[in-house]
């Protein structure tokens, strides 16, 4: 097995053409926020090179709260029983129909790759461990051709995460320079900047960063920094080098 590697950024960051003639993948930002109509992300996938790879952030109400300041973002008003029920991998009709939308959104992008970035609000307490498990549960005929992605903040234990990875069947998402994956064979990365979102990374690190991906098989490599673009494509002509 060859490895794939897909290198983007968290979100295009510049006109779309433009992206795709520079990058071969990039994580969608607007699902998570307030999704696009499918007819929108159609439209994207048409405009895209047939190779080039959409992977798709769960829609919010799915992960956080009603109470997040993401939600300012939201265009919908929720009652106050979708309020209630928002986040958390609950089960409620809310995050149900989240889930819904996010799916049909990955079906209009052709992706196969979906996100679920949860907020450092979120902790590791018997209820939301067991929210998660029934929520993947419930995907089992839904999640068929599908990698679901987990990118857990705030103090969870490591090997909580490893095993929630292996029972639930999901990729753990890291930013590579600050935590280590449990998943180490299908690796998602989102790098943020070492000191923070204005940081750019050196020809050294990203010389490094390739020695953390495995040598075969699929890997996600995005950039969400000030400079994103310049370094995910100066990645791409490292990673190209090394091959």
């Amino acid at each position: 097995m060859t490895r794939a590697l897909k290198i983007g950024c968290c979100g295009f960051r510049s006109a779309r053409a433009n992206y795709f003639a520079l990058l071969p993948a990039v994580e969608v930002q607007h699902t998570f926020y307030q999704p696009p109509q499918p007819a929108t992300l159609r439209q994207w996938r048409a405009e895209a090179p047939p190779a080039f790879e959409f992977t798709v952030k769960a829609w919010q109400l799915i992960t956080h709260q009603a109470r997040s300041p993401t939600y300012k973002r939201l265009k919908r008003e929720l009652t106050e029983e979708e309020r209630a029920g928002a986040g958390s991998f609950r089960a409620s009709e809310i995050v149900r129909e989240a889930w819904a939308v996010t799916r049909e959104c990955a079906r209009a992008l052709a992706a196969k790759t979906i996100l679920f970035q949860c907020p450092a609000s979120f902790r590791p307490t018997e209820s939301n461990v067991e929210n998660m498990r029934r929520f993947f549960a419930q995907l089992k005929q839904e999640r068929a051709g599908l990698n679901l992605c987990w990118e857990p903040r705030g103090d969870w234990p490591r090997e909580l995460i490893r095993a929630l990875c292996a029972e639930l069947d999901l990729w753990h998402v890291v930013d590579p320079f600050a935590a280590r994956t449990v998943t180490p064979g299908r690796c998602y990365f989102r790098l943020h900047g070492r000191r923070g979102w204005r940081y750019q990374y050196e020809d050294d690190e990203l010389a490094e960063l390739l020695t953390m991906l495995p040598p075969a098989g699929e890997s996600y490599v995005f950039f969400n920094n000030v400079k994103m673009i310049e370094d995910a494509v100066r990645f791409r002509e490292i990673a190209a080098g090394e091959a």
